[in-house]
């Protein structure tokens, strides 16, 4: 099948397969949602569940040819490597402890890689990644999803213009409160992997949400973590990991800025925000308010900007579907993310060339490293009580 690209050039649709995401799993079915919406790439393979007829019947019930779901990833990457219509991304959507080893494997098969975040639970293993992708010559692209939101893009912009000035200071947030109650200790499935240090890595929360938030910040305002000083806590006693944090951020161009995570705040079920601040402006976006965009001049009214209507930049009209106030949501900015990441991947595998401001606002396998390095730099600083620990990741 042929169809147009979204830069309006020609192209095949990206061949993909997925390792996790089998039935009665979260992310895998809202990835697949994700990337089938501009109809730019075809899930043809998979290793859905460790379980192997659990990955047979996922398959089956997906569209999967039988011949092309995988009892374990390694089969997987070795058989699709050596087809002629192999995949050529891997999508990768299981629990965080085995990131670094599925990459691994696809990156030594010559597949291009799309990794759920974080991209691993340890900082070696996030800077051995970056050394593979770049010795291999592939693309790896970080599922830092949010970054595909119209008006985040358009704050992005709108930051790089000046518009704010100097940044003075940076804030990011992300509130749940799905594990105020020892859901995990009871068996929940989703739970209980990510409250557990041999799959969710050294942090739950920061690991699960708070990278989100990180990036988020970082993403609009440019701002790049050189230290960091962290409390991290446990608010459901016997929990193996952490639910809450709260960390301040020093930046290197002289900015500050916190980072909250908390999973644990009722009447908060998916509450992201980010908040920058310049000597000129201020600006304010939510993923509960996903089409607005909160701009304040010093001295002037607070200007709620939306997207699609006046004031939208180049960049939010382009990865805009609909005209103003036909609502966009949480799926359309992840197929956002698919459509860049797939134009990105197809120009880099048949030679022709990345457009370079296209793969800048696409979070890559440096990104990824940057969240792990802050993840591991902000347990650091809760171990020595909150002192202030290097963050700045030097890949």
């Amino acid at each position: 099948m042929v169809y147009a690209t979204s830069d309006g050039s020609a192209g095949k649709r990206l061949r993909v397969g997925m390792v996790g995401g089998g039935r009665n799993a979260f992310i895998g079915a809202v990835h697949r949602l994700a990337m089938r919406l501009d109809d730019q790439i075809v899930l043809v393979a998979g290793a859905l569940s460790s379980d192997p007829e659990n990955a047979a019947a996922s398959a089956a019930e997906i569209g999967i040819a039988p011949e092309r779901s995988y009892a374990d990833y390694h089969a997987m990457a070795l058989a699709e490597a050596g087809r002629p219509d192999g995949i050529e991304a891997v999508v990768i959507v299981t629990p965080n402890h085995l990131h670094a080893p599925i990459a691994t494997a696809f990156l030594e098969a010559g597949i291009d890689v799309i990794c759920d975040k974080p991209l691993s639970t340890t900082l070696s293993d996030a800077e051995a990644l970056v050394t593979l992708a770049r010795a291999k010559k592939r693309r790896f692209v970080v599922t830092l999803n949010n970054t595909g939101y119209a008006m985040v893009r358009q704050a992005r912009e709108m930051v790089m213009a000046g518009e704010l000035g100097r940044i003075v200071s940076v804030h990011g947030a992300y509130i749940q409160d799905w594990l105020t109650k020892p859901i995990d200790a009871e068996g929940q499935k989703q739970a209980e992997w990510r409250t557990d240090p041999a799959r969710a890595g050294q942090s739950a929360v920061l690991a699960d949400i708070g990278v989100h938030a990180f990036n988020l910040a970082s993403y609009i305002s440019g701002c790049e973590a050189e230290a960091v000083s962290a409390d991290l806590f446990t608010a459901v006693p016997g929990r193996r990991l952490d639910d809450n944090a709260h960390v301040m951020v020093r930046c290197a161009d002289g900015a500050r800025g916190t980072i909250l995570a908390s999973q644990t705040s009722p009447g908060h079920y998916n509450d992201l925000s980010v908040r920058i601040y310049g000597d000129k402006a201020g600006l304010e976006w939510s993923g509960g308010r996903p089409e607005e965009l909160r701009f304040s001049r010093y001295g002037e009214e607070t200007r709620t900007l939306v997207r699609g209507g006046h004031g939208s930049t180049e960049e939010s009209r382009r990865v805009s579907r609909m005209p103003a106030a036909h609502p966009e949501g949480y799926i359309e900015a992840f197929a956002n993310f698919y459509r860049d990441a797939a134009d990105i991947i197809r120009a880099h595998r048949s030679g022709g060339v990345v457009d370079a401001a296209r793969a800048a606002r696409v979070p890559d396998v440096v990104d990824g490293a940057r969240g792990v390095k802050f993840v591991a730099a902000a347990v650091e600083s809760n171990a020595a009580g909150g002192a202030w620990t290097a963050a700045r990741f030097a890949g």
